[in-house]
């Protein structure tokens, strides 16, 4: 895995090579092995590498004077042999080894044409010097992250993670409300936005160009996912299916020149993984599970099962009950405000991983794929009633009811009717939305300052799902539930949490179940093979029973979370009260001092669950802190004015 950073000017004549340096330096840690750069007149190109397939060649950036490009490129291509062969017989000739000169030669080849044929995790950029012109890819999942932006002077900056942009001093770092407003309702900021005005995500799926003299770039789509049924699809053929998709996926996923391992959870998707690696592997493979000292949470009896079951040579790590300490770095580590708590296991085990192995695969994307959240359960049962009922009734109706009934976090769940009664007042996107906001929208409403509300000028984390759905090829509830997911909550919390916790410790996490033919193809199956009754993923447990054992298979799902509520009312009860009440969030002028306030008594005294809540601002107040701080800004631009440009006036 690697890190890429690249200037391209709005005029002719050559850039300051040390702003180049410090963008591409800035994210050593993705790529510590080597380090390489390429300077034309009106572009410099910068690129750390993480060694993984031939590790004697394949230094970057890549350059072809004679074809006249540069290649700068962050991922794994698995399907690189393939189209290599095809490419040497249509007469290219290859000096190396490496996955970069195949992309480079297939790009050579075929232009943009040639992105339907990657099959792979990538962000790469490609300067022509004939057309004095840049392109930015980005792999169809959004496995791998692109940012870019533009300079005060009109150059187009682009890097892996958002630190490499900032640390140009011609980059402006003004907060985006609208933005703002997406993490408090999300917990991440969903693509194509960034925290900050005027630096963009290219989207999953997504290429742009631009040269100088034009007017902003516009991302074009090259790939989505399509969701077109195959209704004559039999259970015992998709299960077959399945097996071979996974084992093909797995396969190609295992080629390095570096030591590999994976991820073992004790769930369904990481277990399916490891079985599918131990049929096509010929040594034990390495496992690696985080444990909790919070019963409720830990899941490694199940892990620990599964690696006695497939005979891995297995490595365990305990997270104390108290371990909060990385809040901070964590800040540091997302650039922005990001509230998965997951991202704290998700740390300790990308740190554990990286003292055995380079390379870890890992069982993302089952959920998304085959529909494994609870909340998809709840949000077909809630659909269904809502096709019955016009909305001209359901919307006075149960809307009211919902406004009446006692919030009650502390009541076994069949009595939290509120909730039910609330979603079942909105239409299927809506309720969709606010099933998976980390804060409601009247508690959003409530915690925003007047003149925060000004600055947002009506705007909603809403219209992201709106704007996605109007789009989607599909228009069945569960069906719709999953694509939102695999737009928004799969590249913009998912994956980020990956690859930054990976990337920290210089850990390639490769996964296997996001090849994007597995993708494709798991979005033509019907639902009732995903949710059947109250069982998730149906055809995937189905498709493994002949692996794992059914105690694995059939359990009730966990998570891989973190004791979050009891931690706010113990090891971070100080701290969320101090942040809230007289740090950084407190003094942004975005929230009502009296709204958190009330938060913050509410939860300590047990009334009311604002984990989700509390922890968002937790985040906030810590990324708040770090931009604050004198050495995270780019030199020429005081401190001061980072969080100062962002206030709404």
């Amino acid at each position: 895995m690697c890190g890429l950073a690249g200037i391209v000017s709005s005029h002719h004549g050559y850039l300051d090579e040390r702003i180049l340096l410090a963008m591409r330096d800035v994210q050593r840690h993705r790529g510590p092995d080597e380090a390489g750069i390429y300077a034309g007149e009106g572009v410099g190109l910068g690129h750390r590498r993480l060694s993984i397939i031939d590790l004697a060649h394949g230094q970057q950036p890549m350059v072809d004077d004679k074809a006249g490009l540069a290649l700068i490129y962050n991922g794994e291509l698995y399907n690189f042999g393939s189209l290599r062969a095809e490419l040497e017989a249509l007469g290219i000739l290859f000096t190396s080894d490496s996955d970069t000169e195949v992309l480079l030669r297939a790009w050579q080849q075929w232009g943009e044409a040639c992105l339907p044929r990657l099959v792979g995790m990538f962000a790469f950029a490609v300067w022509d010097m004939r057309a004095r012109r840049v392109f930015l890819v980005r792999d169809q999942l959004g496995i791998k992250p692109l940012y870019y932006g533009f300079t005060s002077s009109g150059d187009l900056v682009f890097a892996s993670e958002l630190k490499g942009l900032l640390a140009h001093p011609g980059v402006e770092r003004q907060l985006d409300p609208q933005a703002l407003e997406d993490y408090l309702a999300l917990g991440y900021v969903p693509d194509p936005k960034s925290i900050y005005r005027g630096i963009s995500k290219l989207p999953p799926g997504h290429w742009l160009t631009w040269r100088a003299g034009e007017s902003a770039p516009t991302a074009r789509q090259y790939w989505d996912v399509p969701f077109k049924l195959d209704t004559q699809l039999a259970e015992g053929e998709a299960s077959a299916k399945l097996r071979m998709l996974l084992d093909e996926a797995v396969a190609s996923q295992m080629i390095a020149d570096v030591p590999l391992g994976a991820f073992l959870s004790g769930g369904v998707d990481s277990s399916a993984v490891v079985a599918s690696m131990s049929r096509v592997s010929a040594q034990p493979v390495r496992t690696c599970s985080i444990g909790f000292g919070h019963g409720g949470f830990d899941e490694t009896v199940y892990a620990r099962q599964v690696a006695r079951h497939l005979h891995t040579q297995h490595y365990e790590q305990r997270v104390d009950a108290d371990d909060c300490t990385l809040l901070d770095t964590l800040a540091a580590v997302y650039d922005e405000p990001f509230s998965d708590s997951s991202a704290l296991p998700t740390y300790r085990v990308c740190e554990l991983a990286r003292t055995q192995v380079t390379v870890a695969l890992s069982g993302d994307g089952g959920d998304e794929n085959f529909a494994g959240y609870r909340r998809y359960r709840l949000h077909a049962w809630e659909s269904g009633l809502r096709a019955r009922l016009p909305q001209s009734l359901r919307k006075p109706v149960f809307g009211l009811l919902g406004s009446i009934y006692p919030k009650a976090d502390w009541a076994p769940r069949p009595l939290r009717a509120r909730t039910t009664l609330q979603a079942l007042a909105r239409d299927n996107v809506e309720a969709y939305f606010h099933s998976v906001s980390t804060t409601s929208a009247a508690m959003r409403q409530r915690l925003y300052s007047a003149r925060f509300k000004r600055e947002l000028q009506g705007y909603s984390a809403l219209s992201v799902f709106r704007s996605h759905a109007n789009h989607a090829p599909t228009d069945d509830p569960l069906l719709l539930a999953q694509y939102l997911d695999l737009k928004t909550w799969l590249p913009g919390d998912i994956l980020t949490k990956v690859d930054r916790a990976s990337m920290a410790h210089s850990l390639e996490v490769r996964v296997p179940l996001l090849d994007h033919r597995l993708v494709e193809w798991a979005s033509t199956l019907p639902p009732t093979l995903k949710l059947r009754g109250s069982t998730g993923k149906y055809i995937l447990k189905k498709a493994l029973e002949p692996d794992l054992p059914r105690d694995v298979l059939y359990r009730t799902k966990m998570g891989f979370s973190v004791p979050m509520s009891a931690w706010l009312r113990g090891p971070l009860a100080k701290r969320a009260r101090e942040a809230l009440l007289t740090g950084a969030v407190a003094e942004c002028g975005y929230f009502e001092p009296s709204m958190l306030d009330r938060l913050v008594r509410e939860h300590a005294a047990g009334r009311y669950d604002h984990s989700a809540t509390l922890w968002s601002l937790l985040m906030l107040d810590a990324f708040l802190r770090h931009v604050q701080e004198p050495a995270a800004a780019a030199p020429g631009i005081p401190a001061a004015a980072v969080l100062a440009a962002g206030m709404p006036s």
